[in-house]
This record gives structure tokens, C-alpha cells and sequence, in this order.
């Protein structure tokens, strides 16, 4: 059988990413079978076949040593191939509306995974999880577990988002307030939960716990998971659901009058130590406007916030970009999870911002480093030639600099776009920035972008790292005896009628245990 004529494209052009998806693609596969070559393209790093009639994932799966990310979503797979297990550099795994009916442990080999989306099949059973470092993201929704994921040997220390509503899961294990201790987004609705253990109030970093549809024992309890705010739900967890005999007996701190011992927290602006100022949300301070239906199938999640009283030197305005890139290329993933962008806060009119999505041909921007406007389009042809060029120029076989992050816009009938109050476009996520707003050694307040394909919480982890890395800087006030200080301001993200959808920091947010960092959350005014 010859090749398709989407591979054969993909081949001669050196693309990093192929997509075969809907009624003609099933067509083929009906009738002739998934295209073999297509594991030939060992450059490419994306491979989305989805919503097909696709069975079976061929063992040849194995030959796409470089990708990163595959997507097998809305097809009837019945089986997972252990092969995928192979695929060392992956990091985005959905098999998502298949049939699959289990999982194998080799899935614990795949090191460099940041999101597992297996939901939507036939699952009764995962394995047990064992060393997945850098996982943000687990949905296993919609499937027929009865127990919880064995995480009793886990090592997660990045899991923000764990999604596991509409199974037939009876219990909550109580290692699950040490062991996921850095979830924010914990979804287990609709299950057959009678108790919740007092452990998992000790998830400190929980925004959005889901513990809806189950058969709560608690009556009260269960009118108040209906009715009322995370916030809310945990304290009560805290206050009236009980810990196993075990934990409770190491995890009592108590004085001689049984009361806990609170940390100390008197003077902390005045104790010698790195110190994050987190003023809280005002009326003057700038929303991000999200229109859900524009960007929800291209990007759906954006954050931002704002640095004050900033204090660079050419030095460490140098350090500052050369940090944005080092961060592009570890905790973004080489924007496979996010894309930072940083704005002169002083450049930008009053007003609020508006984060939508564009057709390539109506998006209009002068970018970074450049003197004159592009649409969407032109700007992506236009890169594209240069990296050509530039590629047979330097005779190298991938594409390097901007370059490289082209694919992430291929197949997109739209393009996420940030705009400033008078509709200008100042931010083209993921590519670049608008040259107008472009930070300088002279900028004095900062609006930081972070926008993901993946989650809100891959968002907040780049957000969190981004604060981080500006405070140990030493961008912000003046040191003190050798230690540093900045000053973050909220900022909101709502929906065009003004509903609150999110906002950073929150009091979930920057939180750096055993660092040499006080967060202060000033109260609202």
C-alpha cells in the first residue's frame, strides 16, 4: 500500500507533528488498515490519530523514539500496547473514549510523562504507581475502578490535577494527605464513598475538591459537599472526619495543654530571609477577560499577576531572559506545557485585558524584535522560510531558536491571542510576544503571562517556579543582609460578565516548603 499523502507530506517537509483524525481517516482504516509508514517519521515528536475506528495500536508504535506526545483519543482500542512503555521522551499520553480494560505496570518506566489521560474506557483496574517525577495531570474518569490508585509507593511530587469521578471507587486510602500532597485539583465525584479520611485535609494546597454523586455516611457532611466551597469542605474534613489510629498519633504536635503549636509568624517581614509580598486583588488593578468558546479548543487556561518595584541592572535584566528561556525549556517542556510571556506593565493602556482566539488571517501583531505588523498567518509562513533557510543554511536536520515551537500551531483553525484594553494584540501564545510591550532594564512593573493546552494546573506550577526564580533574582526591593525581596500583586482571570474563573496567586499558590522563602499575604483593604 503506498503512503499517505498526509505522511508523505510529513515527510518531505520534516514536519514534528502529524495529525489523522475523523470519518475519512476511519474510511481508510476500514478499509485498508492504519498506515504503516507511519512510523517511519522518527523526527516527529506529536502523533494524534483520534476518532477513528482504529483497534488496535501497532507494535511499530515503538520506532517514534522522539515523541513526546501521543494522542490516541475516540477510537476502539481494546488493548494498551506495552510498546508505548518504550517511549522514553513522552510526556502527553491520552487514550481517552477507547475500550481499554486495563493498564500495565510498565507504565511506571515512563519517567518523563506530565499528563495521563485514560478516560472514558472500560478500566477495573491501574497498577500500582510507583516513580512518575514530573506527572502534573491523571484523569482516569468515567471508567469502572473500585479501588482507589495504589499510590501507597508513589513518588509525585508534581501531581496538581487528579481526576477520578464517575467509577465505583468505596474508599479514600488515608496516605493519600502525604503522598499527594501537592494536588490542588482533586476530582472524585460520583463514586460509592461512604467516609473521607481526616487525612485529606492535610492536602494543603487543594482549590477545587469534588466530592459530589457519592453515598456519604455523613448527612451533613454531604449537604455541605452540595452546597458549599472547598474551602469550607476541608475545614469541616479538619474538624469532624477522623484520621487513622496511626497517623493521628505521629502527627500530633501538641503542647501541654493539648492545644497545637501554631508556627510563628510575629515580625516575619522583619526576620532575615528571602520575603514574596503577595498584595491581594483591588478595584484598580487590571481582570483577564476569557472567552471560554474562542480559546477552549486551542488553550483554554491562562494566569496572571503582577511584579511591582522592580530594580534591575543591564546584568540582571540579562539573567531575567536568559531565566525565561532556561524555564521554557524545563518546566514549560519546551512549551509543550505552557508558554511564559512578560509584559512592561507601564506600556500597556488602562483597562483590562482579553484573552480569546483568532483566525490565522484576522490576528494582527507586530512581534518581538520586529518593526512591522504580521497576521497570524504571515507570521507563521514567514518563520517557517526562515527556519528553512536557516536549517539547509547551518545543515542541520531539526529547526532551532522560535523555530522549533512552529508545530504547536499546526492543524489549528484558530490562534490564542492576549489583548490589551484598546483590542491590540499584545501576546501570540506560544510563539511570541508583541515588540510593543517588550520588557527592558528600565521597565519598572511587570504583568506575567503563563497560558497551557493541558491544565490550570500546569499554569500554576510555571507561575509558581516563574516568582521563585525572580525573587532568588533579586529582581525586585533591594537586598538586606544578602537576602531579596518582591512584591506580586493578584490579578483576577473572569468570564466576559465579570464571574470570577481564577486567580494568582491564590493562598494555595507560591507555597515553598524547606526553602529560605516567607510568603506575606497582606489582607483586602
Amino acid at each position: 500500500m503506498s503512503a499517505w499523502p498526509e505522511v508523505v507530506t510529513a515527510k518531505e517537509e520534516n514536519r514534528h507533528e502529524i495529525k489523522l483524525a475523523g470519518a475519512a481517516i476511519s474510511k481508510r482504516i476500514s478499509e485498508h488498515g492504519l498506515d504503516k509508514n507511519i512510523f517511519t517519521l522518527t523526527n516527529i515528536n506529536l502523533l494524534n490519530i483520534s476518532d477513528t475506528c482504529l483497534h488496535a495500536i501497532p507494535d511499530e508504535i515503538k520506532n517514534l523514539i522522539n515523541l513526546q506526545s501521543l494522542l490516541m483519543f475516540g477510537n476502539k482500542i481494546e488493548v494498551f500496547n506495552e510498546n508505548i512503555t518504550t517511549l522514553r521522551k513522552l510526556k502527553v499520553l491520552d487514550l481517552s473514549r477507547n475500550e481499554l480494560k486495563s493498564i500495565p505496570e510498565s507504565l511506571n518506566n515512563m519517567k518523563e510523562l506530565t499528563s495521563i489521560n485514560f478516560s472514558s474506557n472500560q478500566i477495573e483496574d491501574m497498577p500500582k504507581i510507583g516513580d512518575l517525577p514530573n506527572l502534573i495531570i491523571i484523569d482516569i474518569s468515567n471508567n469502572k475502578l473500585k479501588s482507589f490508585l495504589d499510590v501507597e509507593s508513589a513518588n509525585l511530587p508534581h501531581l496538581t490535577d487528579l481526576k477520578l469521578k464517575s467509577n465505583l471507587i468505596e474508599s479514600i486510602p488515608s496516605c493519600i494527605g502525604q503522598k499527594l500532597s501537592s494536588l490542588k485539583n482533586f476530582d472524585i465525584s460520583d463514586n460509592q464513598i461512604n467516609v473521607v479520611p481526616g487525612e485529606v485535609a492535610n492536602m494543603s494546597k487543594i482549590k477545587d475538591l469534588n466530592l459530589k454523586g457519592n453515598k456519604l455516611s455523613d448527612k451533613r457532611f454531604m449537604k455541605l459537599v452540595d452546597q458549599c466551597r472547598t474551602k469550607q469542605i476541608m475545614d469541616y474534613i479538619r474538624d469532624h472526619c477522623p484520621k487513622t489510629e496511626q497517623t493521628q498519633q505521629s502527627s500530633k504536635s501538641k503542647t501541654k495543654k493539648g492545644k497545637k503549636e501554631e508556627p510563628h509568624t510575629e515580625n516575619v517581614e522583619a526576620e532575615l530571609c528571602n520575603s514574596m509580598k503577595i498584595l491581594h486583588v483591588s478595584d484598580d488593578v487590571l481582570n483577564v477577560k476569557i472567552v471560554e468558546s474562542q480559546v477552549g479548543s486551542v488553550r483554554p487556561y491562562i494566569l496572571c499577576c503582577i511584579i511591582k518595584d522592580l530594580n534591575f541592572t543591564d546584568i540582571l535584566f540579562k539573567k531575567f531572559i536568559q531565566m525565561q528561556t532556561r524555564l521554557h525549556d524545563t518546566v514549560c517542556d519546551k512549551r509543550n506545557v505552557a508558554t511564559i510571556a512578560t509584559h512592561d506593565l507601564n506600556k500597556l493602556p488602562p483597562g483590562d485585558l482579553v484573552y480569546t482566539a483568532k483566525p490565522p488571517s484576522m490576528l494582527s501583531l507586530i512581534p518581538l524584535m520586529r518593526t512591522k505588523p504580521y497576521t497570524g498567518e504571515q507570521l507563521v509562513q514567514q518563520l517557517v522560510a526562515e527556519a528553512e533557510a536557516l536549517r539547509k543554511e547551518k545543515k542541520r536536520n531539526v529547526y532551532s531558536g522560535i523555530h522549533k515551537y512552529l508545530y504547536l500551531l499546526e492543524g489549528k483553525a484558530v490562534y490564542a491571542c492576549l489583548q490589551d484594553s484598546s483590542g491590540r494584540v499584545i501576546s501570540f501564545p506560544p510563539i511570541t510576544n508583541a515588540d510593543v510591550t517588550k520588557m527592558s532594564s528600565e521597565s519598572k512593573a511587570m504583568l506575567i503571562e503563563v497560558t497551557s493546552h493541558s491544565s490550570l494546573g500546569a499554569c500554576k506550577m510555571v507561575m509558581d517556579k516563574i516568582l521563585q526564580e525572580c525573587l532568588m533574582l533579586g529582581i525586585g526591593a533591594d537586598s538586606q543582609d544578602g537576602f531579596h525581596a518582591l512584591t506580586v500583586q493578584q490579578v483576577k482571570v473572569v468570564d466576559p460578565d465579570g464571574n470570577l474563573k481564577s486567580v494568582y496567586p491564590s493562598r494555595t499558590d507560591c507555597v515553598y516548603d524547606d526553602t529560605n522563602i516567607k510568603v506575606i499575604r497582606m489582607p483586602k483593604k
